[in-house]
Formats: structure tokens, C-alpha cells, sequence
């Protein structure tokens, strides 16, 4: 018997309601600023102490100072030694943590609220009072050597190290790692001077989620971080991006690789474009999911690959776009081919209404779900306020994503997506891939999996 309900799809279901309140907001005499989003749907608090200093903002000559100085934090303070101090997390059934990304650093904590006054004070002793112990340094020093080696055996990284190069040039974004002899650099005495310099609160903001009063927790606020001192912000005087007006092609020789790693990247926008919903919904069409236009093509079609995707890097100060995939060697110009068909035709042809309406749908649809636990909702709030973002932006993004047209799309297309200019880097056999490849580019690159130029 002929089933009929299986001819076609199934009609969506009806939108998700996302209607949250605006969040508490309050400064600390100090200047530390303050963000509290009292939600009371679980006996749950998510805390995040969150500063306007990144991986960027490292000393020079000193790369990779503001990530150790942040994961020492947790290593050892005033009163607790490392291994002290995670078995009074643990008791408490909590989770306090800290890392730098290239734009911000942040302390996190989450805990049953009814231990949320612990966890304040804890994270008070991590962020006002840590030591750097000598072991824990040297342990770190060592780690972090040996994971350097390991990056270096991912064709994923070194793809992303040659892109990240040629498409910030000078800017500080270029680098994506520092190296051994920078961490063996690293003493305990300029973690010392860093954490004084830069952990200061009127370069903070401190957000808290879930089941709290506001007014008791501000009051433990300013028992906790009240005394803490003002210091001054350093400037930011970075170098420009590069123009570009051409392709290049930069190969990572992996002698021997079944498979070549590929990025074709350009320079993109930052967070706060006023582009950046078009090209979100775009980015949707293109290459962003499993039904996408790149997927559909690279991997559907052609069978050159487990997937090829598309991204939108933005960051605070700039970003990229990048187009991706991992494909068999042999089929590395073919594949180079299918990549800069879509991206020309993403400009060149109008979308359809389709297509259209399917990105906008997964990108209204899945916004809500990302809120549905404490953790993702604190995600979407931290973000909102350290980019900047508008007081209402959660609350109308779903408006903002219905609003893009498809003239938006073909706009932010041609505007933003330049295959003409775009850095082709590929992480594979050179003597298989070059043949194959160099019709892509008037220059052509040869590098070793040590970031080394070899001679062409």
C-alpha cells in the first residue's frame, strides 16, 4: 500500500516563543560593570567575569602571556594550592575555569544556587589573589610544548595558521599560536606584572544567570570586588589588515597525505557590521550546513569529500570568510573547481525563495534552542553585551534574520564573498597537489609543517 504521507514533508511546526526579559544592569563604584538575568526556571547560577583584553593584547615579544597568565589563575592562590582549591570546587559539586580567546578572557563558574556564595568568594581568590606557583608554571611550560607538537600534526591547524597569516598580514589576529621558545620564555614574575596590568575592573564585566536576587548579589558583589583597584587600559594601536587584489596559493607539503586540507579564505567584517544578518543568511545558503549549496555539490554530488562548508569569522576588531573542506588528493583541482563555481555563483545568480525560506526557518528555529539551558542563554547574553551588541538584539534577531531580502543576500555576496582575491591554502602532498592547483594562482607558496618556507 502506497504510503502518501511519505511524498512529502511534513509542515513546521509552529515558531518558539522567545520572549525574555532585559537583564539588570549596574556599575561598581570601582567601574566594574554588572549584567543580572534572574532566572529562576532552575536552582542553577552561571557566572562570568569576562575583560576587554585577549590574546591580542599580549606584550610584545611575550606571545602566548595572556593565555598562560589566565590558565594559572585556577593553579593556586592566597590560601589555596592548586589540588586544595579544585577539591573545594568539587565538593560543592561547582566548576570554576578560565581561558583567553583572541578578543576577551573570562573567568567562569556555575553551582546549585544555594552554593552561590561560595563560588563568589572562590572566584574572588582566582581572579584577585592567584600565585603562579613555580611547579604549576613549569608543568604548564611543558604541557603546552608538547601540545605545540601536536597542533603541528593536524593538517586542520596549519591550514589555519597559513590563512590566518596571509589575510591579517601584521595585524595580531595573523598569529594563531605562539611557539615553544615563547612559552619557555614565560617566568613567573611578568605573569605577575601582566595579571596587575591588565586584570583590572573598569576593563571588566561581570555576568550572572540563573536563580539570584539581584540586590543580595550586588551587595556580595562589592564585598568581594568592591576593593578592587582601578588601573589604566592600555591602548590598541594595531596594525592594518592587508589589501588584496589577487589570489595566492600557499601549500603545506605532507608528503605522503591521502588527503588535502583546503581553505579559501578573504577578509571578512567584524561583529558589529551592519551586514552581518545578510551575510549570516547567506553564509546559511552557501555553505553553513548539510543542505547547503557547498555540501550539496563537494559532497552529494561529487563525492569528493565527508563535507565542505563555508564560515563567517567575526571578530571584535575584523574577521574572515573561509570556505572548507577535506578531500582526496587526487581530486584537489576538481574540487578547487566546484568551490570557486558556488562562490561565483552565490554572486552572480539571485537566490531562490526556497532556499530562502529554509536558512531563514534554521536560523529562527534553532535561536530560541540555543536558550533553553542556563549555559547556552548565558552564551547569548555574555556575547551580546562583550561585543556590544544592541540592548535588544536577543530579543529582535528572529525579526532581523525575517527582515533580510534576497537582494540583501546577492549584496552582501558580491560585497563580501571576493573569489578574485582569495588566499587558496592547501595542507597535502605538494608534488600531487601543485600540478593540480597552480592554474588557481599567479603565486605560489611552498611551506614545511613547521611554518618554514621551502624553496619552490
Amino acid at each position: 500500500m502506497t504510503r502518501e504521507f511519505r511524498k512529502s514533508a511534513p509542515e513546521p511546526l509552529a515558531p518558539v516563543s522567545f520572549d525574555i526579559p532585559r537583564p539588570h544592569q549596574a556599575v561598581l563604584a570601582n567601574g566594574l560593570r554588572v549584567v543580572i538575568f534572574e532566572d529562576e526556571r532552575l536552582p542553577l547560577v552561571s557566572f562570568r567575569l569576562s575583560f576587554n583584553l585577549g590574546d591580542v593584547n599580549d606584550p610584545a615579544g611575550a606571545m602566548g602571556m595572556t593565555s598562560a597568565m589566565t590558565s594559572m589563575l585556577t593553579e593556586g592562590t592566597g590560601n589555596y594550592s592548586s589540588r586544595q582549591l579544585a577539591e573545594k570546587i568539587e565538593r560543592l559539586g561547582a566548576g570554576i575555569s578560565a581561558s583567553s580567546s583572541d578578543d576577551f578572557t573570562t573567568v567562569s563558574a556555575s553551582s546549585l544556587s544555594l552554593y552561590s556564595s561560595e563560588i563568589l568568594t572562590l572566584m574572588a581568590e582566582v581572579v584577585l589573589h592567584p600565585t603562579f606557583p613555580e611547579d604549576e608554571l613549569d608543568l604548564y611550560r611543558r604541557n603546552t610544548v608538547e601540545h605545540l607538537k601536536f597542533q603541528r600534526s593536524q593538517p586542520g591547524f596549519l591550514a589555519g595558521e597559513q590563512a590566518a597569516r596571509l589575510i591579517y598580514g601584521r595585524h595580531p589576529y595573523a598569529t594563531v599560536s605562539p611557539n615553544a621558545e615563547d612559552i619557555e620564555r614565560l617566568d613567573r614574575d611578568k605573569l605577575v606584572a601582566h595579571h596587575a596590568a591588565t586584570l583590572i575592573p573598569n576593563n571588566a564585566m561581570f555576568i550572572v544567570v540563573g536563580d539570584v536576587n539581584r540586590d543580595e548579589l550586588i551587595a556580595e558583589l562589592n564585598d568581594h570586588f568592591g576593593g578592587w583597584q582601578q588601573g589604566s587600559i592600555a591602548g590598541s594601536d594595531f596594525a592594518a589588515t592587508p589589501v588584496r587584489d589577487k589570489r595566492s596559493l600557499t601549500i603545506v607539503d605532507r608528503q605522503g597525505s591521502a588527503q588535502s586540507n583546503i581553505v579559501l579564505s578573504n577578509l571578512g567584517v567584524k561583529r558589529t557590521d551592519p551586514d552581518y544578518f545578510p551575510l549570516i543568511v547567506m553564509n546559511q545558503v552557501l555553505g553553513a550546513g548539510a543542505s547547503s549549496r557547498m555540501f550539496m555539490n563537494l559532497r552529494e554530488e561529487k563525492g569528493y569529500t565527508y563535507g565542505a562548508y563555508t564560515r563567517m569569522g567575526a571578530k571584535k576588531l575584523s574577521g574572515d570568510f573561509e570556505a572548507t573542506a577535506d578531500v582526496r588528493t587526487g581530486v584537489t583541482g576538481d574540487s578547487l573547481k566546484e568551490f570557486f563555481y558556488e562562490l561565483n555563483r552565490i554572486r552572480d545568480e539571485r537566490v531562490g525563495e526556497e532556499e530562502m525560506a529554509d536558512a531563514k526557518n534554521f536560523l529562527t528555529g534553532v535561536f530560541p534552542i540555543r536558550a533553553e539551558t542556563q549555559e547556552g542563554l548565558t552564551n547569548l547574553i555574555v556575547n551580546q553585551h562583550l561585543y556590544g551588541l544592541p540592548e535588544d538584539y536577543l530579543q529582535t534577531y528572529r525579526e532581523k534574520v525575517d527582515a533580510v531580502t534576497v537582494d540583501d543576500v546577492q549584496r552582501v555576496a558580491v560585497k563580501h564573498v571576493r573569489p578574485d582575491e582569495m588566499a587558496i591554502v592547501i595542507v597535502g602532498d605538494a608534488g600531487e597537489v601543485l600540478p593540480q592547483a597552480k592554474e588557481y594562482a599567479e603565486s605560489v607558496e611552498i611551506f614545511d609543517t613547521e611554518g618554514k618556507l621551502k624553496k619552490n
